[in-house]
């Protein structure tokens, strides 16, 4: 199964992708993740650190893909979850969708792309053209994160024309909605009565979700560090690696890397609504080629909504 997360840019599409795939090996599938973004940044929660990425080391390479071997650009995350960065072109110059293809292509060199149960492409921001629309060519579903906001479901109802459009020629639909770290659903509610479509989960408005972020951590890594603090500390190979890469940056920010025991079970409570969507995922749904709504229909919807709040 292949699955391509959308959302607005910031929404927390790489935040959720991660805490996704760790669901999904919890249920005993082998996870690929491909952070498909210039900032190589959607497996940092996973790995650690930011891993260099599929175009750098092409380039490094002298584009020779027989000189590239897996462990050159796989690498091994927390949960069993590998990890992938396809990078991007220089700012201003050339194509994402030209960059998704090569990483699919050298992966498909090095037998691997077809090796992994769930493959999980996490893409940077909206769809604004083909490009970035590249992923969903690969994906069985694509999965759109949001939240209770005019912006974010403004992107979505982009997402899902987006969709619409390569459902008719590629064997894809949209999985659903997730709306994270939100308070209130009333406004998605609203799209998806005007738009259809399923919503696999809603997170709430909880702050570990966005301080698992900068801790470099998943929620899931952060939960069992809380519940076995000596255990995780004997796992000394990998945590020493990850703190090598993170100290820097953690003293840069200042933020506080010490877990608080406090937050355990609020830990797990999250953890749970991570493993219900990988629970629906994995039933493989029939899922929906959606009819987003034009623009005008969409303003008028949610301008309604807000003037009468």
């Amino acid at each position: 199964m292949k699955l391509a997360v959308y959302g607005k840019g910031g929404i927390g599409k790489s935040t959720t992708s991660c805490n996704i795939s760790i669901a999904l090996a919890k249920r005993g599938k082998k996870v690929l993740q491909i952070g498909c973004d210039p900032k190589h940044d959607s497996t940092f929660t996973l790995t650690g650190f930011l891993i260099p990425t599929i175009i750098d080391t092409l380039s490094a390479k002298d584009y020779h893909y027989e000189d590239i071997w897996p462990e050159d650009v796989i690498y091994g995350g927390y949960g069993g979850v590998d990890c992938v960065e396809a990078g991007g072109p220089p700012a201003g110059a050339g194509c994402g969708g030209y960059v998704v293809g090569e990483t699919v292509k050298l992966l498909k060199e090095l037998n691997a792309f077809f090796e992994y149960d769930i493959i999980l492409f996490d893409v940077l921001g909206d769809v604004v053209c083909g490009g970035f629309a590249a992923p969903l060519n690969y994906a069985d579903y694509c999965i759109i994160v949001t939240d209770n906001g005019f912006d974010a479901l403004f992107a979505a109802n982009r997402i899902a024309a987006s969709v619409r459009e390569k459902a008719r020629t590629h064997p894809l639909r949209l999985a659903g909605l997730i709306g994270n770290r939100t308070s209130k659903r009333d406004l998605i509610d609203k799209y998806v009565f005007a738009c259809p479509m399923p919503v696999l989960e809603v997170l709430p408005l909880i702050e570990e979700i966005r301080i698992s972020r900068v801790k470099g951590k998943t929620l899931f890594e952060m939960s069992s560090i809380l519940a076995h603090p000596l255990e995780n500390n004997q796992d000394s190979a990998k945590q020493n690696l990850m703190h090598q890469h993170q100290d820097n940056f953690f003293t840069k920010n200042k933020i506080d890397n010490n877990a608080n025991p406090e937050n355990m079970y609020e830990n797990d409570y999250i953890c749970n609504f991570y493993l219900n969507i990988a629970d629906q995922l994995l039933t493989e749904p029939e899922g929906v080629i959606p009819r987003e709504l034009s623009d005008k229909e969409l303003f008028t919807l949610l301008s309604d909504f807000y003037l009468k709040v």
